[in-house]
C-alpha cells in the first residue's frame, strides 16, 4: 500500500526536512490514510485477487486506517453475496514497526536527539536494535509470531488474506522461510517492497509448512 508516511521519507527512516514531513506532521501512524495513488492500488489488486485466487475464508487487517482502506478497496472487487461470506478481521499484532519517539523527526532532529543512536545500531545490530521508545525486528517478529500461531491452530485449510505493512511483512518472511538473524538483516535492507504488492505462501504438504510461491507482485493495473 502507498501511505503518507512512507512517500514523505522517501528513504531512511527519519523525513530529510521538514519541507518533506508537513503533509503528515502531528498525524499518528495509525491513523494516516491511504494516498489517492494507494486507493487506486488497493481497488486495482482487489480485481486481480479475485480473478487469481477467487474467493477467501478470512482477511485480516491491522486496524490502522490505511490498512483497513486497503482492505476495503480489495473488497470492492468483489459481489455483495460474496462479500458476505467473507470474515473480516484486525488484529493488533499486524501492526507496523513502532518507531517510538523518532518517528515524525527529521535527519538533524534525531542526530540532535540521539546522537549515540548510530553507534548503538551499528554495535547491538539492526535486528534486535530499539529505535528510542520504539519495536526491534526482533519484537516485530515475536507479535508475528503468535499472530501465525493463531492462524495455524484456528485457521488451518483456510485461505487467509493479509492486509500488513512493509516491516511487519518482512517478519512473516523471516519466520516463515526460517531465515538466520543476518539473512534477515540482508533481506530487509536490500529487498524492496513495492506499495500493495502481493506475497503469496502456500501449505507444502511434504514439508508441513507454508511455502513461499510468489514474492512482492505487484497487480495493481493487471487484468
Amino acid at each position: 500500500m502507498e501511505d503518507l508516511p512512507s512517500a514523505a521519507r522517501k528513504v531512511g527512516r527519519f523525513f530529510p526536512d521538514d519541507e518533506a514531513r508537513k503533509s503528515v506532521r502531528g498525524t499518528p501512524d495509525h491513523a494516516t490514510p491511504l494516498t489517492a495513488e494507494g486507493e487506486r492500488q488497493a481497488r486495482e489488486t482487489g480485481g486481480a485477487l479475485r480473478q487469481q485466487w477467487g474467493m477467501f475464508d478470512y482477511i485480516y487487517h491491522s486496524g490502522y486506517r490505511r490498512a483497513e482502506q486497503t482492505a476495503r478497496g480489495i473488497l470492492d472487487a468483489y459481489l455483495e453475496s460474496e462479500r458476505a461470506r467473507l470474515q473480516v478481521r484486525h488484529n493488533l499484532f499486524l501492526r507496523e514497526r513502532d518507531s517510538g519517539y523518532a518517528y515524525d523527526m527529521t535527519n538533524a532532529e534525531a542526530e540532535a536527539a540521539f546522537p549515540w543512536l548510530q553507534d548503538y545500531w551499528h554495535t547491538y545490530g539492526a535486528f534486535f536494535a530499539r529505535p528510542p521508545g520504539g519495536e526491534s525486528l526482533a519484537d516485530v517478529a515475536f507479535r508475528v509470531y503468535l499472530f501465525l500461531n493463531m492462524l495455524f491452530r484456528d485457521r488451518a485449510g483456510k485461505r487467509v488474506l493479509v492486509v500488513s505493512h512493509a516491516m511487519t511483512i518482512r517478519t512473516f518472511r523471516f519466520l516463515l522461510e526460517r531465515w538466520t538473524y543476518d539473512e534477515a538483516v540482508k533481506h530487509f535492507y536490500e529487498e524492496r517492497i513495492p506499495n500493495c504488492a502481493v506475497t503469496t505462501y502456500e501449505l507444502d504438504a511434504a514439508l508441513g509448512r507454508l511455502k513461499l510461491t510468489r514474492l512482492a507482485e505487484t497487480l495493481a493495473g493487471q487484468k
